[in-house]
This record gives structure tokens, sequence and C-alpha cells, in this order.
């Protein structure tokens, strides 16, 4: 049975994921102003509510401000190497970060890891869509050459972004579709993921 009291923070996530979905999907950015209320209102619902198991789990209760932080850090800390890469925004990063300050760490990590992997799965099903799955897969086998190749002589391992792009996703979308899937497999399906 659901705790009606979760149902101020489910709202606010929601509305935070799908307004950053609309104005990605639209934009291709995320508003500064809409992750920083994003994270407002996550720590703020972890310094004031009730301690408990946490926002979206039973017994509902708050993790504490500084799970919040925690959580908000480690969501940064995720994402942080794909934005170093070029795959993705900063908006995605400090989006990630904002969900984190909801969550708390424990929470973040699976809801991360699920949005990586919504978003390999959205790339694929995109790719296969517009008929560029063989381009996908060139561009990738020449990436990760390229970066064994010049690691195994000495050099950085960095891997370059393809000669030929094959589009940009709005990620944002796997970040709200990986997030909403963790929350629910995990707190309504009793699926354990981590």
């Amino acid at each position: 049975m659901m705790d009606l009291r979760s149902v101020v923070p489910a709202l606010l996530l929601a509305t935070l994921l799908a307004w950053a979905v609309a104005t990605d999907v639209r934009s291709r950015r995320i508003p500064n102003q809409l992750v920083l209320a994003g994270l407002l209102a996550g720590l703020a619902l972890q310094a004031t509510v009730t301690p408990g198991a946490g926002l979206f789990s039973e017994p509902f209760g708050a993790l504490g401000f500084l799970k919040g932080l925690a959580g908000m850090a480690l969501g940064l800390v995720l994402l942080l190497p794909m934005y170093a890469l070029g795959a993705m925004g900063a908006g995605d990063v400090k989006l990630m970060a904002a969900i984190g300050a909801f969550l708390g760490p424990l929470d973040t990590l699976g809801a991360g890891l699920s949005s990586v992997l919504a978003g390999g799965v959205l790339a694929l099903l995109v790719a296969l869509f517009q008929g560029s799955l063989r381009k996908v897969a060139g561009n990738v086998k020449v990436m990760v050459l390229g970066s064994v190749l010049r690691g195994l002589s000495g050099g950085s391992a960095r891997v370059d972004a393809p000669v030929t792009a094959t589009g940009q996703l709005p990620y944002a979308v796997a970040i709200a579709t990986g997030t909403v899937a963790y929350l629910l497999l995990t707190r309504y399906f009793g699926w354990s993921m981590l």
C-alpha cells in the first residue's frame, strides 16, 4: 500500500522529469533554472520530511539533508565522464544530480545505471529507425580502436568524436525513462537491482 505522503515527492520528481524531457526534445537544452529548482526541492524534502527509508520507499520518510547532498554529488559524478567524452550535455549531468537529491546515494546509483542502459537502448532504436545502425557500429569501432591504439602507444586513451556524426539524442528522455523504470521495478514490483 502506497503512503499518501509520497505523492508530493512523486509529483515534484515527475514534473521535473517531464519538463526536462519537453525542453530537451524541443531545444536540446535543459534550463539551469529547472535543474536548480529540482535540486532545491529534493534537498528541501530531504531536510524537512520526517525521517524514514526514503521519499519513494517504505517506510516513507526523508534520508536527511546530508544523504540528499550525497545523492546529488553521486548523480553529478556518474554522468560526468560521459560529458567529458562529449557524449552528453552539461544539462543532462545536472539533471541527474537533481534526481540524486530526491533519491539519495544508493537509489541514485541504480537510477543512473538504469538511465545509461536506457540511453543505449534508445540510441540503438533511433539508429535502427533512421537506418543508420551500420554507420553507428562503424563509428563505435573506429572510436574504440583509436582509443585503444593511442593507449597502447603511450598516448592518451581518450575517445574522440566520430568524423561523421550520426545525430544527437535528447538524453533527458533516457534519464527520465531509466529513473522511472528503476523506481517502478524496485518499489512496486519488488525487484532488487543493487
